[in-house]
């Protein structure tokens, strides 16, 4: 099912130029767009009207989360790109380009404009690892908003990205009403977009917060590689009393500094927040706007937890499951705070840095409403 392959044109300068390239990205597309499968097969009919439908959607939605939250009442709306798999990659690859681009500019370091970001590797070979990583996700992905990307629209920043073949095959899978699902996927990613958009310091604060983790990061490859044996003879020993890994994430945790996993940690808070933010926002819109609100969230939530097995390693690897975990504890946080003092009251961890949670205070909103509100 082919969306709008056109929609995102390659950018001239996605490879190695510039300063801290350190990541060839047109070899991590030709290799995600080379490894990626195609979408689902389904009448042209079906996919005009999905393709229709979600253009119209990821307007009216915005609509439906401005009317929610408050934010934004003043600011254009947009519409979204419907893409097809490979343009979403194209769509992904210069948007992190970009990103790490400005979170290396705010970096404080010469080493980190070389390639001892990726621990010597060269940039054709990051680009390769990169872009298996996209074939996967090509696959799975259903939308994204990218912050730093042109939205084409006066006033408005960055790219809203629908990608058609996935949320029609997710639809499917789910047995639920194609236009409700559609409509629910452009819901979440329109939260974003206003998050972004509503909150003018969120995007350079995001580049900022990543720029100090890489800078904490740098030249630690064999010091890193020094502390595995024993950080792993840690992690079995305090196996005994959970019954779950630790996941990638948790190795990363262990083998850091503790200037490192400050770092670390504000950049999932703010993630943790923005995504938890945008679930608790999709399904708090209602059944007003979504009818079968209830059954898509029982069954995509379902479907976030099941795969085979290489599906499931894969996941791990690759920290989407940690991706998952954030959505229910963002979402919890923000239920939480929204029913203890309303969204107005809420709205107050968009007004500054200083008011985003830290990442124990998403464990804990109580803790956060005694900090910003007394």
């Amino acid at each position: 099912m082919n969306a709008r392959p056109s929609t995102l044109s390659p950018s001239p300068d996605r490879g190695t130029t510039g300063e801290h390239r350190a990541l060839d990205w047109n070899v991590a597309v030709a290799t995600a767009v080379r490894l990626m499968k195609p979408g689902p097969e389904v009448p042209r009919s079906e996919a005009e009207q999905a393709v229709r439908s979600l253009r119209q959607f990821s307007v009216e939605a915005e609509s439906h989360v401005r009317e929610l939250t408050g934010l934004g009442q003043h600011l254009p709306i947009a519409e979204g790109d419907v893409v097809d798999r490979p343009a979403w990659v194209r769509g992904a690859a210069d948007g992190l380009a970009e990103l790490t681009d400005a979170a290396l500019s705010t970096a404080d370091s010469q080493v980190l404009r070389g390639n001892d970001l990726f621990g010597g590797i060269s940039a054709r070979g990051a680009g390769v690892q990169a872009g298996v990583v996209l074939a996967y996700l090509g696959g799975k992905v259903l939308g994204q908003f990218d912050p730093y990307g042109e939205s084409g629209v006066a006033g408005q920043h960055g790219r809203l990205l629908l990608v058609a073949p996935n949320i029609v095959a997710a639809q499917k899978s789910l047995g639920v009403p194609g236009d409700d699902f559609r409509m629910w996927v452009c819901l979440h990613e329109s939260t974003h977009r206003l998050q972004f958009n509503a909150v003018p310091w969120l995007r350079e604060h995001f580049a900022e917060s990543l720029g100090t983790l890489l800078a904490e990061m740098e030249g630690t490859t064999g010091e890193l590689l020094t502390r595995l044996p024993a950080v792993l003879r840690e992690a079995r020993s305090t196996r005994s009393s959970s019954d779950s890994s630790p996941g990638m994430l948790g190795v990363i945790e262990l083998l850091q500094t503790p200037s490192q996993r400050a770092a670390l940690d504000r950049i999932i808070a703010i993630s943790t927040l923005l995504e938890g933010h945008a679930d608790h926002v999709m399904d708090a819109v209602g059944p007003r706007v979504v009818p079968s609100v209830a059954t898509i969230r029982q069954r995509f939530t379902e479907r976030r937890k099941g795969g085979g097995l290489l599906d499931r390693v894969l996941r791990s690897l690759l920290g989407v499951d940690a991706k998952i975990r954030q959505y229910a504890q963002g979402a919890a946080f923000a239920r939480h705070v929204v029913d203890a003092i309303g969204m107005a009251d809420f709205n107050a961890i968009w007004t500054s840095p200083d008011h985003l949670p830290t990442r124990a205070e998403i464990s804990d909103p109580a803790a956060w409403i005694r900090r910003v509100h007394g």
